[in-house]
């Protein structure tokens, strides 16, 4: 209304000035009368503007020096990334996908989700043996998120546990929701099939409540566990077990991190378990998920590799037998010439080193066999040539 106020004593009072210049003028000058018209248009102008409110529009022209044009919220919306028919998970523009470029998408990382996938078969068969019940274990989504977000975004009441990855010298979080609690209680101390579990709000969890959830969770680490180990071997060891998210911080706030939601279900109850593993974690084996997935083994070929052993079998090595070793000077070796003696250290009865290279393979005495000089080989290859070999086999 004050705006409004305004505009109209603007107008009043360039439309007085106009009508005082017209008078007042005279009819004497041309130039006169010439200003006194643009005056009066100046002052219609400002008239329309006063009358148009926010229609700020100078007449003759769409847009003018002091033309402003007011946002509507579909704009505001599509300049933030914030759209109204966006779906979570879907591509971001605006400046939410400026802030949003630390965040490294899990798509970058192939051999992560093999693992989570055969995470998920593991549980499917020791929770079924755990609770003796029909559980199904599904993956609902692998997506990345910044570990503040998640922390914001877990709905409680529920048991968050921090577990450390013992050869990756950090920790990851795991998080079971109210339902699942529930069911796995109402499960394992023999909850009527058929009825949905009972869900008592705005109580803490009882200790035998979250001594049961604990050894499930248990049970999921060492599935885990065994879901990274044909790609490398790391040891998921339970720290401890929280309720409040405040006392669950393993990373800090902007740092990105890796959620994978998995959903278990018992017949007609069931809940949830989100594995958090934030970058830092991953960062040590991120060149091993990396690579491409090749089958059922991790990258591993059975065909390859008896190819490969077939292929070692037939290859050709040169071997030299050393007889003795001498420490010469450069200047006696240049000095020898054709009919001179070298005298070695050994006798007919000395061992003989075979040699591949600079590794030592075994010992053995020379001879000879027809018309040919051989060694016969006495103690057989060395221990540590004889370890390698069979390692690389």
């Amino acid at each position: 209304m004050s705006d409004d106020t305004d505009q109209d004593a603007m107008a009043e009072e360039w439309a007085a000035m106009a009508e005082e210049d017209g008078t007042g003028g005279g009819a004497g000058a041309g130039d006169d009368g010439a200003s006194g018209e643009d005056q009066d248009a100046m002052a219609a102008e400002w008239a329309a503007m006063a009358e148009g409110g926010d229609d700020m529009t100078i007449a003759g022209s769409e847009e003018g020096p002091g033309a402003e044009r007011i946002l509507n919220q579909d704009e505001i919306d599509n300049l933030l990334g914030f759209e109204g028919g966006e779906e979570e998970d879907s591509d971001s523009s605006g400046i939410r996908s400026i802030i949003n470029t630390a965040l490294v998408s899990y798509e970058r990382l192939p051999m992560l989700e093999i693992v989570f996938d055969r995470l998920v078969r593991l549980m499917t068969t020791s929770l079924r043996n755990f609770t003796s019940d029909n559980v199904e274990v599904s993956l609902d989504n692998i997506s990345s998120i910044r570990f503040g977000d998640y922390l914001n975004s877990i709905p409680l009441p529920a048991i968050l546990a921090v577990f450390r990855a013992e050869q990756l010298d950090n920790y990851g979080l795991l998080t079971v929701d109210s339902n699942l609690i529930y069911s796995i209680v109402d499960v394992l101390l023999g909850g009527r099939r058929g009825t949905a579990a009972m869900r008592v709000e705005g109580r803490p969890y009882t200790t035998i409540e979250r001594q049961l959830v604990q050894r499930m969770i248990e049970v999921v680490l060492k599935d885990a566990q065994s879901a990274f180990k044909p790609l490398t071997e790391i040891d998921f060891t339970l720290d401890r077990v929280e309720t409040n998210p405040r006392f669950a911080a393993i990373a800090r706030p902007a740092n990105a991190a890796i959620l994978v939601r998995l959903r278990i279900d018992m017949e007609d109850r069931g809940g949830r378990i989100e594995l958090m593993l934030p970058y830092a974690t991953l960062e040590p084996i991120r060149k091993m998920l990396l690579q491409q997935f090749m089958g059922e083994k991790f990258g591993r070929d059975n065909i390859w590799e008896s190819h490969l052993a077939s292929e070692l079998w037939s290859t050709a090595m040169e071997v030299s037998a050393v007889i003795d070793e001498h420490d010469v000077p450069l200047r006696q070796m240049l000095e020898l010439k054709v009919g001179d003696t070298l005298m070695m250290n050994a006798t007919p009865q000395s061992n003989i080193m075979l040699r591949s290279g600079n590794i030592k393979l075994a010992n053995g005495r020379i001879g000879r066999l027809g018309k040919n000089v051989a060694v016969r080989v006495q103690d057989g290859l060395q221990p540590d040539i004889r370890r390698r070999l069979e390692e690389q086999m």
